[in-house]
């Protein structure tokens, strides 16, 4: 087995979790996620990284060439070794998200405002959500 082919091998150990539970854990063969450095993909035999959630999703494609999209818009994301944690105060699936009722909720956000922090975060939420589904879809 060559170099290359023991690299093709390997995958990475995800986690991902919420406040209160964990959302999604198991082996993948990529994570993206985009952080307040900008888009990140992550790879078996990534560097270390520990980074800031901004955008709202993260993708993910297992083992099993599955793909999902999960709605994070506030978190962290580290990698050490082969595990990704990524750790957000919210996080949701994208199919399990029903994309008409995220779109209301994200028109409501919209026009209560962003004046208060609870705002903000109420629409950061929202969009994440919107977002999520419509790439789950």
């Amino acid at each position: 087995m060559s170099v290359s082919d023991t690299a093709s091998a390997k995958h990475l150990e995800v986690a991902l979790v919420a406040a209160e539970r964990t959302v999604w854990q198991g082996q993948a063969k990529i994570v993206i996620a985009r952080t307040t450095d900008g888009d990140v993909g992550i790879l078996p035999g990534h560097a270390p990284l520990l980074g800031l959630l901004q955008g709202g999703t993260v993708q993910v494609r297992t083992v099993d060439d599955e793909y999902f999209v999960a709605a994070a818009p506030d978190g962290f994301i580290s990698v050490a070794g082969d595990r990704v944690s990524i750790l957000a105060e919210n996080a949701e699936m994208g199919h399990d998200i029903d994309l008409e009722e995220a779109r209301r909720d994200l028109e409501r956000a919209q026009a209560t405002g962003i004046d208060t922090d609870a705002g903000e975060e109420e629409l950061r939420l929202a969009e994440a959500r919107v977002r999520a589904a419509e790439k789950a879809g």
